[in-house]
């Protein structure tokens, strides 16, 4: 049994791992096989999701010491933890780890230091990636942009069609 330096240690770690993260997902993984935890640690690691398997009472405990409200309820039974600074990436991969594998059981989420549980983890799971919506964004801004564009070229080629026309007609008189 770890002594109390030790335990101090393990919430100062889960403290600057809740601190660092954007996204969190508490899990149950009872029920799975070791090749499907294996799987699953796999499947994380390589979005770049850090997936431990964390005592309720450390839990707890780094919760409070940095006041994150409302995680209590949800730290019963086994409990893992994803952590990523996607906040979108680990609900994705755990709640459709989840859908394949009925006995691991989504929890809740910590979502920019705020406890959701395991229904907006789900819907978390249903937004698009960061890399996706930053591309909508930068289309919806750049299509106003190309039909400026677009519209501030018109004269230049119009100009350029009736010289190109005033052209023929010279050659064709000549």
């Amino acid at each position: 049994m770890p002594d109390y330096t030790e335990k101090q240690k393990i919430v100062e770690e889960i403290k600057e791992k809740f601190r660092g993260a954007r996204g969190v997902v508490l899990a149950d993984y009872r029920g799975l096989t070791v090749a499907e935890v294996t799987d699953l640690r796999n499947q994380l690691r390589a979005a770049g999701i850090e997936y431990r398997v964390l005592k309720n009472t450390m839990i707890r405990r780094a919760a409070d010491e940095i006041e994150l409200q409302g995680l209590e309820p949800y730290l019963k039974g086994p409990t893992a933890a994803a952590f990523a600074e996607d906040p979108v990436a680990p609900a994705k991969i755990l709640v459709e780890y989840s859908r394949k594998y009925k006995a691991f059981e989504i929890k809740a989420g910590v979502l920019e230091n705020r406890v959701i549980d395991a229904d907006g983890v789900s819907r978390l799971a249903e937004l698009p990636s960061r890399e996706v919506l930053l591309a909508q964004t930068l289309a919806g801004i750049s299509a106003p942009l190309q039909g400026m564009v677009n519209v501030l070229q018109a004269p230049l080629r119009q100009l350029a069609y009736a010289l190109e026309d005033l052209r023929k007609t010279k050659e064709s008189a000549a």
